[in-house]
């Protein structure tokens, strides 16, 4: 069996039996049902004998530890994000995945990562997590600084522009760009003869510096809208920020809505997408997996990231070629999460990207 002793935890408050049991009960039934439980239920599931008075004061106990509350009048009681924490940490113990899950992560992640680039991977990554989870599966990766073999400008519309960049190694990267007003086709032709002749065979970094270099020639090389192609097509992506570039993959975002009925809940879920969409979104996803090695969970307002959403993450970073954090894939879905099911499918899914990702770094070096 995979404990969480990784998690961060938190101090507890100390149960008795009866409680625990109680507290536990009401937890789990949350998590299978999404519904308050209330003190006749809970009465009847329970293996000792106990009035539905008695567990209404044992409840009211809870309530006032913070652990769980009433959603309305007369309801049942629902755990709080407090009590969702101390149950993880407390109570949540995740056994392996079932042979044949850990075969279909394995196949259909490593027949995409044998054929096809990196983004490839990731995309599948994702895909299998959020269908496998019912959640919306997530990869936050930082970019591969790749050799350049040839860069292209081209027009999407008359004030966007996509730059082809595509890399010794056969991976291609494609980023959406501002046109400067008034560029001209051969303008965008320029640019790009000037990079393929300037910073062809040097990684992204190195044809920076190299362009930084040029700057005053190309003032005179280049008229003005040209340079500041030049300029974006090198340093400009969705996502990108001073010294740690990344980007965000997320599938199944229809099947979190499937399981919101009310208006609010909806909008608390486009906020946290437009938060995961900002660069301080990725940025902060990629420092939630550095945090700790192996799985973490993240509930609610545990972390900025989710305040506004109500939605739980759960989060496993992989490693490089050179062994270091490069990114984190992991599932995003509402604190009733299935936990138990969800962890070891991100592990086990974390694992394989790494394993793939080593044995690519280990081919390009032989």
């Amino acid at each position: 069996m995979m404990s969480v002793s990784d998690l961060a935890r938190r101090p507890v408050p100390p149960l008795d039996e009866r409680s625990r049991e109680i507290f536990r009960l009401i937890v789990e039934t949350y998590l299978d049902q999404g519904e308050p439980v209330g003190s006749r239920m809970l009465s009847r599931l329970l293996t000792s004998s106990l009035s539905p008075a008695s567990v209404r004061n044992v409840m009211s106990d809870l309530e006032a530890l913070g652990l769980i509350y009433a959603p309305h009048i007369s309801a049942g009681r629902l755990p709080t994000e407090i009590g969702l924490r101390f149950f993880v940490d407390a109570f949540l113990e995740v056994g392996d995945l079932a042979s044949s899950e850990r075969a279909e992560i394995e196949e259909k992640v490593r027949l995409v990562g044998d054929g096809r680039g990196m983004e490839n991977l990731l995309t599948e990554a994702t895909n299998l997590l959020s269908g496998l989870s019912r959640g919306a599966g997530i990869v936050v990766t930082t970019k591969s600084d790749m050799r350049l073999r040839h860069i292209e400008f081209i027009r999407l519309e008359p004030a966007k522009g996509l730059a082809v960049l595509v890399g010794e190694n056969g991976e291609v990267e494609n980023r959406i760009l501002d046109l400067p007003p008034g560029v001209t086709a051969s303008q965008l032709v320029e640019a790009g003869n000037f990079l393929n002749a300037h910073v062809v065979g040097r990684t992204l970094g190195e044809a920076k510096r190299r362009i930084a270099a040029l700057k005053d020639d190309t003032a005179t090389a280049l008229d003005k809208l040209s340079q500041a192609l030049v300029d974006q097509g090198l340093a400009i992506w969705s996502g990108a920020s001073a010294g740690q570039p990344a980007q965000l993959i997320v599938r199944g975002r229809a099947n979190l809505l499937e399981n919101l009925s009310a208006a609010e809940d909806v909008e608390r879920l486009r906020l946290l997408f437009d938060d995961l969409e900002t660069k301080s979104g990725m940025i902060e996803l990629l420092d939630l997996a550095e945090g700790g090695n192996g799985v973490r969970i993240f509930i609610g307002s545990e972390n900025k990231l989710f305040s506004l959403s109500g939605s739980s993450l759960v989060v496993a970073p992989y490693k490089g070629g050179t062994e270091s954090i490069v990114g984190a894939v992991g599932v995003i879905g509402p604190t009733r999460l299935n936990y138990r099911r969800v962890v070891p499918m991100v592990d086990y899914t974390a694992r394989i990207v790494s394993r793939l990702l080593q044995h690519k770094a280990g081919d390009r070096e032989a």
